[in-house]
């Protein structure tokens, strides 16, 4: 039974705390590290991570490199080992490889007529960017793993890729699984990718003994690709690829939200006094949509969306606000500031376009603020989450969780969470405006009691697992899988 004889260990690219000057710590971003607290408390583990920036650094060399405790803002304490790479090594690793290139493959994001135009840089990206950060992350690996009978590592998401068969060729008895928090397209967006980096991405991949994702439409795609990519045995059924003398389970984990703590918060009272502020100035509707500013969430859609509902239904009127909090991303990669930039001019022309002297259409938020999330969550009519394609999307089980006015859900037939709450949702194709448009329409005019059905039934749904269950379902696979390798 591996899980038992030594703690987990977690690798991912970001861990659950970043320092900063003065020794200041703050809580990791991002939808895996909420995941990986969960994990991390749940059972005894050692986290690995990239150290993120200069005090990271600083602090993983006052520790000699090897893992230490560090309490997080709003509690969990972690044993957290941070590996410093090269800065150059790791800006090709992050910047050029896996963004965009990986997220963009993962998202179906190219514009294949115009990019990518893969050259000496992009290649050069991978092997002395993305390939130096995971052996640097393997070594710490292979080194906590020290004097470790049948250890169990967790790999986690899309940066790691290469990873798992560095620790494999090191301790071939290690149990690997991997858990991937973005989708898994199909095969031919994997042909962009030179066939070289391609078999080394999967044969790295396939070094694990499990692989896991949120849905099971990614995990079919990642059957596809190993059998039409890669020439492997694959059984659709039980979710098996034989690779060589190995046998990797293939599983979908649909990741769930801890709606205990998300009430609480939603309860608290730093959300209370953002509501005073919004309900001051709310109008007789509110639409909402809270996402990072990436491409993949389709932002642009929305507000065009928005702005033909405006055009078709004018009895709205100054009557609806839209709310789009949305966190600027990776600002670093070029595509990423011009599409911040493209959103503020699109809001800009929605606003000249339908505003009155009193009334502002779109009320853009640039900024990360949780509490202030929470309180539009309490309180839209309508949320709005129209992503091209997204691993899970946490927003679309969060919203429904604390909104106190059985909103509606208008969500993506592309969005992981689709496959759990399309049945209470309106679902939308995302590239289709005009059916945003109306499913708005639709959802501002829905009839009290079918908004209560569908609000009751998403909340059911919300409720019905936490990330214990999640762990536990992983834990649970991880146990009969070892126990069938044994038995091999």
């Amino acid at each position: 039974m591996p899980a038992q004889r030594a703690p987990l260990v977690l690798v991912s690219n970001r861990g659950p705390v970043t320092f900063h000057m003065g020794g200041e710590v703050q809580r990791g971003s991002g939808g895996l590290v909420t995941a990986l607290t969960g994990l991390a408390s749940h059972r005894e583990a050692i986290w690995i991570a990239s150290a993120m920036n200069e005090y990271d650094a600083e602090v993983s060399r006052e520790h000699g490199g090897r893992a230490f405790g560090v309490v997080a803002p709003g509690g969990g304490e972690y044993q957290v080992r941070l590996v410093v790479s090269d800065p150059d090594a790791y800006d090709r690793f992050y910047n050029v490889f896996a963004n965009p290139m990986l997220w963009f493959i993962q998202h179906y994001l190219w514009d294949l007529s115009n990019a990518p135009d893969i050259r000496r840089e992009e290649i050069e990206a991978f092997e002395f960017g993305y390939n130096v950060v995971n052996e640097d992350l393997a070594q710490a690996v292979v080194e906590e793993l020290e004097g470790n009978e049948e250890p169990v590592v967790m790999v986690h998401d899309y940066h790691l890729y290469t990873l798992p068969e560095l620790v494999r060729r090191a301790r071939p008895d290690v149990f690997l699984h991997h858990f991937i928090h973005i989708p898994w397209t199909q095969p031919d967006a994997w042909r962009v990718l030179p066939s070289r980096i391609r078999r080394d991405i999967f044969t790295g991949l396939l070094a694990n003994d499990i692989i896991g994702f949120h849905t099971r439409s990614y995990r079919h795609n990642f059957l596809q690709c190993c059998r039409d990519l890669m020439e492997l045995e694959v059984n659709f059924n039980e979710g098996i690829v034989r690779f060589g003398e190995r046998e990797v389970w293939v599983r979908a984990y649909p990741l769930p939200i801890d709606h205990a703590a998300t009430r609480q918060i939603a309860a608290g009272e730093p959300v209370a006094r953002f509501e005073e502020q919004l309900l001051r100035r709310r109008r007789d509707f509110l639409i909402l949509r809270v996402d990072r500013a990436d491409l993949s969430k389709n932002v642009l859609r929305g507000f065009s969306a928005f702005d033909l509902f405006l055009e078709q239904h004018p009895e709205f009127s100054e009557r609806v606000t839209f709310i789009a909090q949305l966190m600027p991303s990776r600002t670093d990669v070029p595509q990423y500031a011009e599409y911040l930039e493209r959103i503020e001019a699109l809001v800009a022309v929605v606003n000249h376009r339908h505003g009155t002297p009193d009334w502002m259409p779109i009320q853009l938020k640039l900024r990360d603020n949780l509490e202030e999330a929470m309180a539009a969550y309490k309180h839209y009519d309508v949320l709005l989450v129209n992503a091209m394609f997204d691993g899970m999307n946490l927003v679309a089980k969060e919203g429904p969780l604390v909104n106190e006015r059985e909103g509606v859900s208008i969500l993506s037939e592309n969005t992981g969470a689709h496959e759990e709450l399309g049945e209470y949702a309106l679902s939308v194709n995302p590239f289709d405006i005009q059916e945003l448009a109306d499913s708005i329409h639709a959802a501002l005019t829905m009839a009290p009691q079918e908004r209560r059905r569908r609000a009751e039934g998403l909340a059911a749904i919300v409720t019905s697992r936490d990330p214990g269950d999640w762990i536990d379902e992983q834990l649970a696979d991880i146990k009969a899988k070892g126990r069938s390798r044994a038995s091999a």
